[in-house]
């Protein structure tokens, strides 16, 4: 802890002591002034050392009462000035007290007062002395009093500016925590959809194959089997997608190998491969040039095909669907269709379905479309950028 540090505390519990303080060195001075004369030192004038100390008496509470401590402080001291015009400290409480106002006060009022003692210390000054108003002793303590003022302003200036500069650096603290808050929770949503595509499109993938397989354990045993072959499969990939997805919530420093890669558009023949595997026959059709993608828009434009087919099984019971992907110069459009029953798939209005699709293409400046089409069965059209928008600064 520095030593301004324990000065600020200390004065700020002991306001009075730390006003009164500068009384001391003025009382001393003033006593050393009348101890010095032509022959040498001599003992005090302890008149005018005690009219120099009631001077200095309002200094007690100059940080409460600037204005009024400065105005007395002037008063008195003009007094003295003019009974005793030797003394060499005057007017030095006033110089405290001016500066104390300039310090606690208005820049106004601390001017106006500032400049009109000046005027009156070196007219008093001057009219004692017998000299000039622009002499150059009379000078030095206009000088004086206009350099209190001026000294007090510039401390308070600087005060000022520290506390503006605390305060930005405690803004942009704030800023940052919320910042981070931000990015925790938007990190948390987008987990939480990945792990509602996985379960989701895996339990229902395995449902639909467990059904299968009691449905032939006994009239076709082969059959059965391969169903269950496919449950097998299923779940362990619904364990690898499980495994990734909570990869990202590991420490920075785990092994590499405990993440596997997150699923992209060339894992959509697997996926397909699954779906039909549990029954419902899906067709995809690539039109335009593929290009490499951002792997945002790659996870979305999986995540959003994956929850599509998904619906199409669980929810519309459709007997057939088709997904194509339609490369643009700008954009990759996705389109899934199916036969199933018309209107939204249930269970989505919960905000795991097409709510959940809408926000992923959202959060990467694409959209999402869903409902009926006119011949029947359920319509998903997804529009996502090809290249991400770099995040402004």
């Amino acid at each position: 802890m520095d030593v301004g540090t324990v000065w600020r505390r200390w004065s700020a519990g002991h306001e009075r002591i730390r006003d009164a303080l500068p009384a001391v060195p003025v009382v001393l001075i003033a006593a050393a002034a009348t101890a010095v004369g032509p022959s040498g030192w001599r003992e005090p004038r302890w008149a005018e050392v005690a009219w120099t100390a009631l001077s200095c008496l309002p200094l007690v509470v100059r940080s409460r009462r600037p204005l009024g401590v400065a105005l007395l402080t002037l008063a008195v001291d003009l007094t003295l000035m003019a009974f005793s015009p030797h003394i060499a400290a005057t007017p030095a409480a006033s110089l405290v007290a001016l500066y104390t106002l300039a310090d606690r006060g208005s820049r106004r009022t601390a001017w106006i007062v500032g400049v009109a003692s000046a005027v009156a210390v070196t007219g008093v000054f001057a009219a004692t002395h017998a000299e000039s108003l622009v002499g150059a002793r009379g000078l030095l303590r206009f000088d004086f009093v206009i350099a209190a003022t001026a000294l007090g302003r510039a401390v308070r200036g600087r005060r000022e500016h520290l506390a503006e500069a605390r305060e930005r650096a405690e803004r942009a603290e704030r800023t940052r925590e919320e910042e981070a808050r931000r990015r925790v929770t938007e990190e948390r949503v987008r987990i939480a959809r990945d792990l509602h595509d996985v379960v989701a499109h895996h339990i229902t993938l395995v449902n639909a194959q467990a059904g299968v397989a009691h449905h032939l354990m006994r009239t076709d045993p082969d059959r059965a089997y391969e169903a269950l072959a496919h449950i097998t499969d299923n779940s362990r990939a619904a364990l690898d997608e499980l495994r990734s997805t909570v990869g990202l919530l590991r420490q920075p420093d785990d092994a590499p190998g405990s993440r596997a890669p997150i699923p992209r558009l060339a894992d959509l023949d697997t996926l397909v491969a699954g779906i039909r595997a549990g029954g419902l026959p899906v067709s995809v059709t690539r039109t335009g040039s593929a290009c490499p993608l951002a792997p945002a828009t790659e996870l979305t434009a999986y995540r959003i095909v994956q929850e599509a087919l998904t619906n199409a099984h669980k929810h519309a019971s459709a007997t057939r669907a088709e997904v194509v992907l339609d490369y643009g110069p700008l954009a990759l459009r996705i389109t899934v269709t199916d036969d199933g029953r018309s209107g939204p798939p249930q269970g989505t209005g919960g905000g795991h379905g097409l709510v959940g699709m809408r926000e992923r293409a959202t959060a990467i400046g694409g959209s999402v479309t869903a409902g009926p089409r006119p011949e029947g069965g359920f319509r998903v059209v997804a529009e996502l950028p090809l290249s991400l928008a770099p995040a402004p600064l």
